[in-house]
């Protein structure tokens, strides 16, 4: 006891250590061996909190060790891969100024000096005594030396363990190395692997043809060979493909069954006489696009289809076919355009080819005058059976149908969800036709749109006349204009398109603001040119347009302001200035602006370019398939490149790519339908694991599938 008579205190117990979990897929990855707080901060930066987050990050590319080249074989112009100890390394100045990282590489047969020109800074990554395992060619250089395309750092104590094998190379930040990253995966690989629960039925895989989720994940991460690793790849990308196809499809399912549409009945009448009058016989592209359109607006359920084609395909006369199935039907037709000078053209054609039916469309733009938007108001608020051509304007209060049964948007992709929800619920539930004339892959299309039907147009109609496409060099400029006089003085008109509005400083390229007055006075002296591009407001740029439209100006000096929606058949050339600075899918809108006539049209591609440049053009000069240059844009500059900016809904894939994959994707698209169509609800037992993945994964999925 103490002085105060009272027992001293006991002293104070450090509480027990908390127990790490037990091993699970939603451990957090601080409990992981090897791993700790600092390391979780790091992976967490790349999206990594769980052992499952692990398990999941898959490699970027593999480098293929099981090919390795000794070092004492390697030959001047072979391209080899070569795994060495680095005995010396460092950073020599060339007499231009060009500072070389080089390093000697040794292995059991002799040694190869490898250079990476321009890149100093490897100095720091790179030392005596690493690993490395390079690729790429063999130069001679005062002696051997090997310039790697490819090179993975594999530390210095890996000492040749790596050959014969397949590396996987991950994503990785900084502090956290793809070699950490490698080793930390491989370590507690076979500890995850088993809790791995497959979601997808076996008979699915088998069709699939993909190896189940557990042997998937042990082919990317330890591959016995590169095509391993691609089928375990493959493997994921299908259940992210098909995750989303059951997501897009259910969607478009619950719609309908929400929104039952109204049954049209195809009496033959209008759409007969239209067939009868037409001048031209319908490519077999159009008959099998009408008769989709026709048996989605004979059933009860909502039209919601995209009709996707080329320029020049005939989207308009298909659309055409719609409109009268719903005006002999009863209903009235709104066919919206986003250009008051686009919704005219649209009027003055459709105008034509049903002026032998008694029919002339109803034109509703915001320049309507008072009189003419009057009397357009009263037939839209009648019952009659009326087709209305028009612009946004036929989304303003006061417009008012009293029977709306189809909305046909052309153009689609410019305008917003909110203004065609708006123009559809003028109607009860009408059926709704998206036009689009920029080719989208497949692959994409599957993406972009798979709540949506789609159907292609993928024939020309006969009789149109290809357009010659020609890249010629800045030393031809003089020839190249004189060509495009020549065509303005026997009639024709043309188009001179530049990348920019206005000079850079930062860029050494002509622009359109500064070129039209050098064009008029020197080299199109005499022509009447004219400036367009998107700064110019939208009442002038309308008037500009119709003044070439009608003849009145011989030449347009324009940005990327004209791609879309001028119709001027009398435009025979377009000069398109520095084209290396656009993509394959925009110069071919481009060039969809001539060649809409009866007479030879021309696209001329001025301007030198760099040989890589050289080639994507000498592509887009060998063919007018738009679809295999959407394609190919896909492939050399990513989908944000070719749409300018991202899609609304766009999935986020971590493995999937929508063009590599896209014989995956069908085959994924179509188990979707499939496995909806025999249980919509995912309900079955052996659908269930998907629909729990479906609804951990996709918030939407809870709301979708009625999981609470």
């Amino acid at each position: 006891m103490n002085r105060a008579g009272r027992e001293p205190p006991e002293p104070r117990r450090r509480p027990p250590a908390r127990p790490a979990p037990r091993l699970a897929l939603d451990t957090p990855v601080t409990y992981l061996k090897g791993v700790g707080p600092v390391r979780a901060q790091l992976l967490a930066r790349l999206g990594i909190t769980t052992a499952g987050d692990l398990l999941r990050h898959v490699p970027l590319r593999y480098e293929d060790a099981s090919t390795v080249a000794p070092i004492s074989r390697v030959a001047v112009g072979a391209d080899v891969t070569v795994l060495g100890k680095v005995i010396a390394a460092g950073v020599l100045p060339t007499r231009k100024g060009l500072r070389v990282f080089q390093a000697v590489l040794q292995d059991a047969t002799g040694m190869l000096e490898v250079a990476w020109p321009g890149q100093p800074f490897l100095e720091r990554t790179i030392a005596k005594g690493d690993w490395l395992l390079c690729t790429g060619p063999v130069r001679f250089f005062h002696g051997r030396r090997l310039q790697p395309r490819e090179y993975v750092n594999l530390g210095p104590e890996e000492e040749g363990t790596a050959e014969g094998r397949v590396l996987a190379i991950y994503p990785a930040t900084e502090g956290l190395s793809p070699r950490v990253l490698r080793g930390m995966i491989l370590q507690h690989l076979d500890a995850l692997l088993p809790l791995v629960q497959e979601v997808i039925p076996p008979a699915l895989l088998a069709e699939a043809g993909v190896p189940p989720l557990t042997e998937a994940l042990r082919m990317v991460h330890r591959p016995g060979s590169v095509a391993e690793a691609e089928a375990g790849r493959a493997r994921l990308a299908f259940e992210e493909l098909l995750a989303l196809q059951l997501l897009h499809r259910r969607a478009n399912q619950l719609a309908r069954a929400a929104r039952g549409g109204r049954a049209f009945v195809n009496h033959r009448r209008l759409t007969t006489q239209l067939r009868e009058v037409l001048p031209f016989a319908l490519t077999g592209a159009q008959r099998r696009a009408i008769r989709d359109i026709v048996a989605d607006m004979g059933s009860p359920r909502r039209m919601h289809r995209l009709l996707q084609g080329d320029v020049g395909a005939g989207k308009t006369v298909v659309a055409l076919f719609a409109a009268l199935l719903a005006m002999e039907n009863g209903a009235q037709v709104a066919f919206m355009a986003p250009t008051e000078l686009l919704a005219e053209q649209h009027a003055q054609s459709l105008g034509r080819m049903l002026a032998p039916l008694g029919i002339a469309p109803v034109l509703l733009t915001g320049r309507l005058a008072a009189a003419d938007r009057r009397l357009a108001l009263t037939r839209l608020a009648s019952h009659e059976p009326v087709l209305a051509v028009g612009t946004h304007a036929l989304l303003q209060e006061g417009v008012e149908f009293a029977a709306l049964g189809l909305v046909i948007i052309d153009e689609q992709h410019r305008f917003g969800v909110e203004q065609r929800a708006t123009l559809g619920a003028k109607g009860e539930a009408p059926d709704v036709l998206l036009m689009s004339a920029t080719p989208i892959p497949r692959s994409l299309a599957l993406t972009l749109y798979g709540d949506l039907d789609v159907t292609v147009l993928d024939e020309r109609p006969p009789g149109r006349q290809p357009v010659t496409t020609v890249h010629r060099p800045e030393a031809a400029r003089s020839r190249v204009f004189e060509f495009l006089r020549s065509q303005v003085a026997t009639g024709r008109q043309g188009y001179v398109v530049y990348p920019l509005v206005e000079a850079s400083d930062k860029l050494a390229l002509r622009a359109a603001t500064e070129m039209v007055d050098t064009l008029a006075e020197e080299a199109l002296a005499g022509c009447r040119v004219a400036l367009l591009h998107g700064r110019v407001p939208p009442e002038e740029r309308d008037a500009i347009m119709t003044r070439f439209r009608d003849g009145a100006l011989d030449v347009l000096v324009a940005t990327t302001v004209i791609e879309v929606g001028i119709d001027v058949p009398n435009a025979s050339v377009m000069v398109i200035e520095h084209p290396e600075r656009f993509g394959l899918s925009q110069l071919h809108q481009l060039r969809g602006r001539v060649g809409r006539g009866a007479a030879q049209s021309y696209c001329i591609l001025l301007g030198d370019t760099a040989p890589e440049a050289g080639e994507r053009l000498s592509l887009f000069c060998g063919t007018e398939d738009g679809f295999a240059i959407a394609q190919a844009d896909l492939r050399l500059r990513g989908m944000g490149d070719l749409f300018g900016a991202r899609q609304h809904g766009v999935a986020a894939f971590k493995v999937a790519d929508p063009v590599r994959d896209e014989a995956l994707h069908a085959r994924a698209q179509a188990m979707a339908e499939r496995l909806l169509r025999e249980d919509p609800g995912l309900e079955a037992p052996a659908h269930r694991p998907l629909r729990q993945q479906l609804t951990v994964a996709h918030a939407r999925a809870l709301e979708l599938f009625q999981v609470g």
